[in-house]
C-alpha cells in the first residue's frame, strides 16, 4: 500500500504505539520486569516528541502476560510506564496514556490481536476515529490488532522475524520508531 497516507495525518488522528521492541529494548524470552531493566532504544525519546507534534492522541498498548505468570506486579508495570512517560516528556514529547494487557490467555478481549485496549481508549477518549488512527508495532498480532479496528499500520523491524512481504496487514516498514518519526 502506497504511504500516500502519512500526507493526510494532522493533530486529528491518534498514534498508538506497541511497547517492547518499539519503544524499548525487548528481553529475548522474558519479560521487562523492573524499572532497572527499561532501556529505550535509541532515539525513541526525541521520536515520541516529533510525533507529539503531528498526533493529537498518543498511547501506548502492550501485552503484559509477566503480571498473570506472577513474575512481575501491576506495581511493577506502573513504575516502569512512570519512568517511560517523565522521560518522554523531558524530551519534550507526550503519552497520553497507556493501556496493558496482563491476561496469558490468548482469547482475552484485551490481548493483541484482540481489540480491547483500542476499545478502552475510545472510551476514555472520543475523539478518537480509527479510521483516523496508526498502530505502530514490531509483530503481525500488533498488525492485526491496526486492522481490526481500521487502522492503519506500520511495522517496525527491532526483532521478531519479518513477515513475508508484501503482507496485506503491514502498510509500512521502518528500521526503527526514530526512523518512521523522521518521515514527519
Amino acid at each position: 500500500m502506497s504511504s500516500d497516507f502519512l500526507i493526510t495525518i494532522d493533530s486529528s488522528w491518534t498514534l498508538f504505539l506497541d511497547r517492547d521492541g518499539v519503544i524499548n529494548v525487548e528481553k529475548e524470552n522474558d519479560y521487562i520486569r523492573n524499572v532497572a531493566e527499561f532501556q529505550f532504544l535509541e532515539g525513541v525519546e526525541l521520536a515520541v516528541a516529533k510525533l507529539s507534534q503531528v498526533f493529537g492522541r498518543i498511547v501506548v498498548v502492550t501485552n503484559q502476560k509477566g503480571i498473570g505468570k506472577g513474575l512481575m506486579t501491576e506495581t511493577d508495570l506502573s513504575s516502569i510506564h512512570q519512568k517511560m512517560t517523565s522521560e518522554i516528556v523531558k524530551a519534550g514529547g507526550r503519552i497520553d496514556q497507556v493501556y496493558f494487557c496482563p491476561d496469558k490467555d490468548p482469547e482475552s478481549s484485551c490481548r493483541k490481536p484482540n481489540i480491547g485496549m483500542a476499545i478502552q481508549a475510545k472510551k476514555d477518549f472520543c475523539e478518537i476515529d480509527f479510521n483516523r488512527s496508526l498502530m505502530v508495532g514490531n509483530t503481525l498480532s500488533d498488525m492485526q490488532f491496526g486492522r481490526s479496528c481500521g487502522m492503519r499500520t506500520v511495522f517496525v523491524l527491532s526483532a521478531k522475524p519479518v513477515p513475508e512481504l508484501p503482507h496485506p496487514a503491514i502498510d509500512e516498514m521502518y528500521p526503527s520508531l526514530a526512523a518512521f518519526a523522521n518521515r514527519f
